[in-house]
């Protein structure tokens, strides 16, 4: 049991041994609605920080006279947003000390068996019985019972508080239409989802420690005090004399954007103080997520099923490319590729693979719901003229209301990208369409995105698996294209592969949920022996016609020998690796090939 010298001394780490015990108890926002959850209790949030807002300053230490005795009583503001009544403003005790906003989202694009696993797995929680977040109209004599507080963020203007009906709304889904006061003076609340029809909770994180070891677009386990205090609702009126707003001098620093932006209902956009976070290498919640021995013993113990789960995922995939094993071998290295580290500008580990040759109709996005119901993130984008033109992809600063505004290419490490080309028809792209292939090319060839700054751009590293698939060759660059040669033809294509899913029991699909993320977490090495080997194998293929063997070929046949193995629970390369990668490539270029002579337009 902690000690008062623990808490006082050491709070971080004795929150950080309570944690690994039973972190299964806490609550999480991402599975319990919030007015199911009491305020200034501990929960968790499982997301993605969107953006990262200026620091601001509050009370840390503060003093409060007790109106009946007098007495002074020293307080500490840390982890709360109002401070207690009764302020002594004059104090000098008082202690301003700063602390930073992150704006977070649910994780972008998690997959819905994902969330129902961490649903069933969650923490049950009884509804709060002293706390009502729906209240009814009372009068300002009971309300000042409640709101007799004063806001801590020093920069943050007055603010009124109406008792509406936002807070009964569930916050596990994004309301299509939020309010935060009568029809005449609302705006409409943008929770800044990157993907469109996203739902979950938004998150602002007051973070007090560790501020530069965490990065926009970090994958995030938080543990922290639920805040929703009714004080915190900012409710701005914009058609109003702004000479009216100018309670606090320091509010003009704000424009009326940024306020809504920075300050939204505590109802919808919960604050979460942040006592302790942990980075997420995965969201697969049937893996454990934490480095520890129960995380050791897994996987020791999944890897003896490693290449038997193989050959039955390989059957499932050549099924679902209709009976094409070569593609469905590609499917499969694909879909456990993964960036392991950058060398300069160059993202090593990537894997674009571009199948073409996808039949029409809803094939593809058939396709797409059987990967979605194999990886824990996923996203389709349809590449249809209109979503080209019109869709923002690249996030971009607005720099009235001071925040950055998400695009559909702000995702989570390892999320699968499906980029669905045969949905491209003719016609014309705009300036916008443009600059969004532009974008896809760069994710694709460096593993980057360029946000959009107006006066520059800014990299922002990123590390998504591409998929895509088209009728003939893609427009856009990959590592790997692969025709697809159909070796049965369906005559009711839903109901061919409805049926081969369904012919997978939940426990077959688990163990392949499990297999895809496991192995990217493998490590690999080649030893001296095997690279040497490879040398001289390399110098052997060039010696009779140097133009057959290029040195992108080498590498594409290097990273497709890693996968190969890692695919099969191996962490080096083997000579019999080696040969197989070597002839996987070779049936793949001489079907390339073929496909070229049929098509003569192709490049």
């Amino acid at each position: 049991m902690p000690s008062s010298d623990d808490w006082i001394n050491k709070p971080l780490g004795v929150v950080e041994a309570m944690f690994g015990k039973k972190t299964h108890a806490v609550p999480s926002l991402n599975d319990v609605p919030l007015h199911y959850l009491k305020p200034n209790s501990l929960v968790k949030f499982r997301c993605l920080v969107q953006d990262m807002f200026d620091p601001e300053f509050y009370m840390g230490v503060y003093e409060t006279v007790d109106p009946s005795t007098k007495a002074n009583v020293l307080r500490c503001g840390k982890y709360k947003d109002v401070t207690e009544c009764g302020v002594d403003l004059n104090s000098r005790n008082t202690v301003t000390a700063e602390r930073q906003t992150f704006y977070c989202v649910p994780i972008p694009g998690e997959s819905p068996w994902a969330k129902e696993i961490s649903f069933l797995s969650a923490a049950r929680v009884v509804p709060s019985t002293s706390y009502v977040p729906s209240r009814q109209k009372r009068s300002y004599e009971e309300d000042d019972d409640d709101m007799d507080t004063q806001p801590q963020k020093q920069r943050e203007p007055h603010t009124e508080t109406h008792g509406n009906g936002d807070s009964k709304r569930q916050e596990t889904e994004a309301p299509s239409s939020q309010t935060t006061a009568p029809s005449d003076t609302s705006s409409h609340l943008d929770l800044n989802f990157p993907l469109p029809g996203e739902r979950g909770p938004a998150c602002l994180v007051k973070v007090y420690e560790g501020l530069d070891s965490f990065k926009l677009n970090d994958t995030l386990e938080i543990y922290g005090i639920l805040s929703v205090n009714p004080v915190l609702t900012v409710i701005v009126y914009p058609h109003r004399d702004p000479s009216l707003l100018l309670l606090d001098p320091t509010e003009s620093m704000e424009t009326p954007e940024e306020q809504r932006a920075h300050d939204p209902p505590a109802s919808l956009v919960p604050r979460l103080h942040m006592l302790y976070a942990r980075p997420l290498q995965h969201n697969n919640p049937l893996l454990p997520s934490d480095p520890t021995e129960d995380q050791s013993a897994f996987v020791s113990s999944f890897l003896v099923e490693m290449a038997s789960v193989r050959a039955e995922l390989l059957a499932y995939l050549t099924h679902v490319l209709l009976g094409d094993g070569l593609a469905a071998e590609y499917l499969l290295l694909h879909l456990i590729s993964n960036v392991y580290t950058r060398r300069d500008v160059l993202p090593l580990g990537k894997f674009t693979l571009n199948l073409s040759g996808c039949p029409l109709n809803s094939y593809t996005e058939r396709l797409y719901q059987i990967i979605q119901q194999l990886v824990p993130c996923s996203y389709r984008l349809s590449m249809s003229l209109h979503t080209m033109n019109s869709m923002r992809l690249v996030p971009k600063k607005d720099y009235v209301a001071n925040r950055l505004v998400s695009g559909a290419l702000q995702l989570a490490r390892n999320t699968s990208l499906f980029l669905d080309e045969t949905q491209l028809e003719q016609g014309q792209l705009d300036s916008s369409g443009v600059r969004n292939i532009t974008a896809l090319g760069n994710l694709i060839s460096w593993q980057k995105v360029d946000y959009d700054f107006s006066y520059h751009q800014m990299e922002f590293p990123c590390n998504i698996n591409v998929l895509v698939t088209s009728e003939g060759r893609s427009l856009l660059p990959s590592d790997c294209q692969v025709p697809l040669q159909p070796q049965v033809t369906p005559p009711n294509m839903e109901e061919y592969l409805t049926t081969i899913h369904m012919a997978q029991f939940t426990s077959q699909i688990n163990k392949f949920r499990v297999y895809l993320s496991l192995a990217r977490t493998l490590d690999y090495s080649i030893s001296d022996e095997v690279t040497k080997a490879v040398e001289d194998d390399f110098v052997d293929m060039r010696k009779d016609d140097p133009q057959s063997v290029t040195a992108e070929d080498l590498h594409r046949m290097l990273v497709v020998a890693r996968l190969l193995s890692l695919s099969l629970g191996q962490t080096t390369l083997s000579r019999d690796g080696w040969m197989r990668a070597k002839h996987i490539d070779m049936l793949r270029r001489s079907r390339t090939e073929q496909q070229k002579s049929l098509n003569g337009n192709e490049p």
